[in-house]
């Protein structure tokens, strides 16, 4: 199974956005998936459907060792695209991990403990911030892929971000790598918008997605229906964008595990 961190500690960059969309494109297009919410707002749950009375076992029972993988995951709506659910419970976890044995494997190890080819791809939807969360994620995967949203100030975190991937790689994760930066809430009609994009693919050349996710409205109103935009509106522009980005992010996996 390869494993993905969707990560940047800057909040409203569309991470979870990304998350909901991708997982529903992977698993519209055969890659049998599992979504696990690792944000104490617990809104890629909501976004798939999962009300907050069937969140019974959590991404938080599992990072402390609660109960096992199976246990924690529930269906969605779409066809082959399971997910752990998050808690508000989250929102303590870093604390109470302090004290914790291997407090940054602990969703390494309940992964590593996953049945064998029951889920092709695993994306993990991080906190907006570099905590022990995020660094449990990117602990536990093979590559982080990083939304950035089209303005001036979503760059300023960016170096932090790669900075930290950095640190994870040496300590703990030798093989994680950066599988590519998804450029979000693009908009046509703003100059400065052209401006970021060019400066992010110039810096950091092919690792940018050519896909571009647009501002669209039909993206923003689909998680109050608890369903993926893909559902809501197949053919808004949104839909269509995250539709090319799961195509081009098939492309870059390597070939053997995705159809292991």
């Amino acid at each position: 199974m390869i494993s993905i961190a969707i990560a940047n500690q800057k909040g409203g960059v569309g991470k979870t956005t990304t998350a909901i969309n991708l997982a529903t494109a992977l698993a519209a297009t055969g890659h049998r998936t599992l979504l696990i919410d690792l944000d104490p707002q617990g809104n890629a749950s909501t976004g798939l459907g999962v009300n907050h009375r069937d969140r019974t076992r959590s991404s938080y029972d599992l990072l402390l060792g609660d109960c096992a993988l199976e246990e924690a995951v529930s269906h969605t709506i779409v066809p082959g695209l399971d997910i752990i659910p998050a808690t508000q419970d989250l929102s303590g976890a870093e604390i109470e991990l302090i004290d914790v044995d291997q407090r940054t494997h602990r969703l390494a190890n309940a992964l590593g403990k996953a049945p064998a080819h029951r889920w092709h791809v695993c994306l993990i939807d991080c906190p907006p911030s570099l905590g022990l969360l995020t660094v449990n994620a990117m602990v536990a995967v093979q590559s982080v892929l990083v939304p950035l949203q089209c303005e001036f100030f979503a760059l300023e975190g960016l170096s932090q971000l790669l900075q930290t991937v950095e640190r994870i790689r040496g300590r703990f994760n030798p093989a994680l790598s950066i599988l590519g930066i998804a450029l979000t809430m693009y908009d046509r009609r703003n100059r400065l918008t052209d401006q970021v994009a060019d400066d992010v693919r110039a810096c950091l050349g092919e690792l940018v997605f050519d896909t571009v996710i647009p501002r669209n409205v039909r993206l923003s109103e689909a998680p109050s229906h608890g369903v993926p935009a893909l559902i809501y509106d197949m053919r808004c522009s949104g839909s269509e964008a995250y539709m090319a980005l799961a195509r081009e992010l098939i492309e870059r996996l390597p070939k053997q595990e995705v159809a292991a």
